[in-house]
């Protein structure tokens, strides 16, 4: 189980170096949020620090790696651009929820209009499809190997 109860401590702590203390005044959060019943059930917590931008590059390339291997299984490749990673790595980083919304952002932002391209038969098997950064927003090109 993940929370992210106490993330606003986590992110005022950060920059001090102290992990000791940050675990502590997320564990005072902890114990108002939640019933001693329920903490002593929990075998262990464990205090994360906030994610970096080279974390978030790596969670949109381990997302995009999974999409890939559904995408190479239709016969069709992908490839991002870094600013399209870029992008995406913006677009699903919240300082609170870390890298949950990133999901959703690959979601709506490239599986859905791949998606819709897959069905309107504008990707085919054998294509190879680019998504770059045209004025901010996600573009898509193919090419037929």
């Amino acid at each position: 189980m993940t929370s992210n109860l106490g993330s606003n401590v986590i992110h005022e702590y950060a920059g001090e170096g102290n992990y000791q203390r940050m675990k502590t005044a997320v564990m005072e959060i902890v114990q108002q949020n939640f019933k001693p019943e329920f903490i002593n059930r929990i075998d262990d917590i464990v205090v994360f620090h906030p994610l970096g931008t080279e974390q978030i590059r790596t969670i949109v390339e381990i997302q995009l790696g999974l999409l890939r291997r559904r995408l190479l299984e239709r016969d069709m490749e992908l490839t991002l651009d870094a600013a399209a990673r870029d992008s995406l790595a913006e677009a699903g980083f919240d300082p609170v929820y870390g890298a949950r919304p990133l999901k959703r952002a690959i979601q709506q932002q490239i599986e859905n209009p791949l998606a819709q391209g897959i069905l309107a038969g504008t990707y085919l098997p054998g294509d190879h499809i680019r998504v770059g950064v045209d004025k901010g927003t996600l573009t898509f090109s193919k090419r037929t190997r």
